[in-house]
């Protein structure tokens, strides 16, 4: 088995290096964890460090990854697999990091730790949802049902962010062609171009002028765009840290012309989705706010959710307490209504997030038809001013003999 090296804390603060040997980091992490140690920095002895930053860094389990675990896992289980055989099958399918944890959850399962708890160790790869889910489905027993419910759900996911980054991909490798075009042409072009007109002394128009001054700056002023850059994302990340930053700028984002309405939309398919599917699988409407509201990624609607969780302890239908949030469109608490008088409230959350799903689909297709043309009049408004401020000179001098 390998060596892993690790640099850790213990309870008391006290610094601790050393080495430690395991089949993977996961089981590593477990074996300091058991000693009460917590390591901030942890590698396998001879790896690169580079290579470590990235794993630790960039490296990140994809949807498409979990989803295929959770419907093989829900397939073998369903056939009549025990689980710690079809976990030793999944285990036994690769080295991803999918494949590694599904090492520990198994010796966890073998040690008589429910699921669940084992699949909690994993937060960066099986969120709250995921673990509130499977926690269900154990407890009522048809945890094969759960997990093929799961995994229609993140392959609709992963379907849903692949409409979303196909139709902003062609905007984003325009601007970024059209920046990277302007950067050459300024610190490249320009500069040789200037160098030219002063040697034939020729009186540049104001449009001349302009541009060879912002090229000036790019050459001269070039590494201030990269330091800029990032500290304006740290900068975000600062105000992103507290909880009153937080909110000024999920607020702002509401607010975006086109793309706030996107936002919402694209939020309230998550949300009635996750919600759906807690519901649909027993857990408490209570638990399932709690849960859904914390899997949220605005803090505005996670604060939405978590009063009307409030009002729902105190015996308020959820429908009337969402009606109170003007951040939920009147769909939502009118069609909850229809769900809490049928008492088929997952379906009915399952049919509110799909119509949110095709709704944010066409904003995505309006915004997409927008920013195009949009890029194209710039593109074209700043070819056209380069254009002029370079042969407007070079006419005038040939003009000249």
């Amino acid at each position: 088995m390998p060596n892993f090296v690790y640099h850790a804390k213990d309870s008391q603060g006290k610094d601790f290096k050393g080495v430690v040997e395991a089949r993977d980091r996961a089981q590593a992490l477990s074996i300091l964890k058991e000693k009460q140690y917590f390591p901030f920095y942890i590698k396998e002895k001879g790896e690169n460090f580079l290579l470590y930053l990235y794993k630790k860094f960039f490296q990140r389990v994809s949807i498409a990854e979990i989803a295929n675990f959770t419907r093989q896992l829900a397939t073998m289980i369903n056939a009549g697999l025990p689980l710690t055989e079809a976990l030793l099958i999944l285990k036994s399918q690769g080295s991803s990091q999918v494949n590694q944890a599904a090492a520990i959850i198994l010796r966890d399962v073998e040690g008589g730790s429910s699921l669940a708890d084992s699949l909690k160790k994993f937060p960066k790869i099986f969120s709250p949802v995921y673990v509130a889910l499977v926690r269900a489905g154990e407890a009522a027993g048809v945890l094969d049902n759960i997990l093929n419910r799961l995994a229609d759900n993140l392959e609709a996911q992963r379907e849903f962010r692949s409409k979303i980054k196909s139709a902003l991909m062609y905007p984003i490798i325009i601007v970024i062609g059209m920046a990277a075009v302007m950067f050459i042409m300024m610190v490249f072009v320009i500069p040789k171009l200037t160098s030219l007109y002063e040697e034939f002394d020729a009186t540049l128009p104001i449009t001349t002028r302009i541009l060879i001054s912002i090229s000036n700056l790019a050459v001269t002023f070039w590494w201030l765009i990269p330091i800029l850059l990032a500290g304006i994302a740290y900068g975000l990340k600062l105000i992103s840290s507290s909880k009153t930053g937080r909110r000024k700028l999920d607020e702002l984002k509401f607010k975006i012309p086109i793309f706030g309405k996107l936002q919402t939309q694209i939020i309230l398919a998550e949300l009635t989705r996750t919600l759906g599917l807690l519901v649909g699988a027993g857990v408490s409407i209570v638990e399932a706010l709690e849960i859904s509201a914390k899997a949220s990624d605005n803090l505005l609607i996670e604060e939405g959710i978590m009063t009307a969780n409030k009002q729902v302890e105190k015996g308020f239908t959820l429908s009337s307490a969402l009606s109170e949030n003007p951040l939920f469109p009147k769909l939502v608490p009118q069609m909850l209504a229809v769900g809490e008088e049928t008492g088929k409230v997952d379906e009915v959350l399952l049919k509110v997030s799909r119509f949110f799903q095709t709704e944010s689909e066409e904003s995505l297709k309006g915004l997409t038809s927008a920013i195009e043309p949009l890029i194209m009049i710039l593109l074209g408004v700043g070819v056209g001013f380069m254009v002029i401020a370079i042969i407007m000179p070079i006419y005038n001098l040939t003009s000249q003999f």
